[in-house]
């Protein structure tokens, strides 16, 4: 694994953040992009020899640069993470505004497109080469007034089964990684929100946010980082064309 060359999108907190450190502890060459410089600055800081850039990943111009600029400082690539996405708002249908539901779509989507068509021809020049999207439980269960970020992460699961069709010829490895709740500052603010709003202590909330859930805890990042170091690993080189949940066995949003 020290010998992989890795690409992780919005990699500089959250889950993006947790693969990284889970590639870099197991000794990969890691090159990081995301909107947040500040947060690419602190990254490099905490991870030594982590490589990164700037990069919007709504915008195709942006993503052109950062690929070519990624793949310059690698020297190739191995394994691609596409892990860039948005939320947008939470409204129904017919009150979400038309540039909201656009702006989900260009990212969730079209932007994990234009990395991955940009990265193919370089993945198919590696002897193992693995696609890893990081779609949600919203890509199997739904997501009452999350319609964007709902139908952006179901399209995820499509684009990833047919990417293990199309590239399988080329030994290259493609599956999806569906986490569910995960623990860490944004869904802390969204419990502390819930609970301000409903005037109920945020146990009171974190208990209700489960009750969904067989396993009555959040989503440790960590363990979806060491879910794409696995499918990345010699001891997954069998498994492509996969939704792989990991969310605690949540039975609805």
């Amino acid at each position: 694994m020290n010998k992989q060359r890795v690409l992780v999108t919005a990699g500089a907190s959250g889950i993006g953040l947790a693969i990284v450190e889970g590639f870099a502890a197991k000794g990969a060459q890691v090159f990081v992009c995301d909107i947040d410089a500040e947060g690419l600055s602190a990254l490099k800081k905490n991870v030594p020899g982590v490589r990164s850039t700037v990069c919007d990943i709504s915008s195709r111009a942006d993503i052109e640069q950062m690929m070519a600029t990624a793949i310059q400082s690698l020297g190739g690539l191995d394994v691609l993470v596409n892990n860039a996405g948005i939320s947008g708002p939470t409204l129904p249908a017919d009150q979400l505004d038309p540039n909201d539901w656009e702006k989900v779509v260009q990212v969730n989507l079209t932007g994990t497109f234009n990395v991955t068509r940009l990265a193919i021809p370089h993945l198919k020049q590696s002897q193992a080469g693995v696609i890893i999207n990081v779609s949600s439980v919203a890509g199997r269960l739904g997501y009452p007034n999350r319609i964007a970020y709902a139908t952006s992460k179901w399209g995820i699961v499509g684009f990833t089964k047919t990417l293990s069709i199309e590239l399988g010829e080329y030994g290259i490895r493609a599956n999806a990684i569906l986490p569910g709740a995960v623990d860490g500052p944004r869904f802390q603010s969204v419990l502390a929100g819930r609970a301000q709003v409903s005037g109920k202590s945020t146990d009171e909330v974190t208990h209700e946010a489960l009750t969904t859930q067989s396993l009555k805890h959040l989503v440790d990042p960590g363990h979806i980082a060491d879910l794409a170091v696995f499918l990345a690993s010699e001891s997954g080189r069998s498994i492509s064309g996969q939704m792989l949940p990991i969310d605690c066995d949540m039975q609805r949003t």
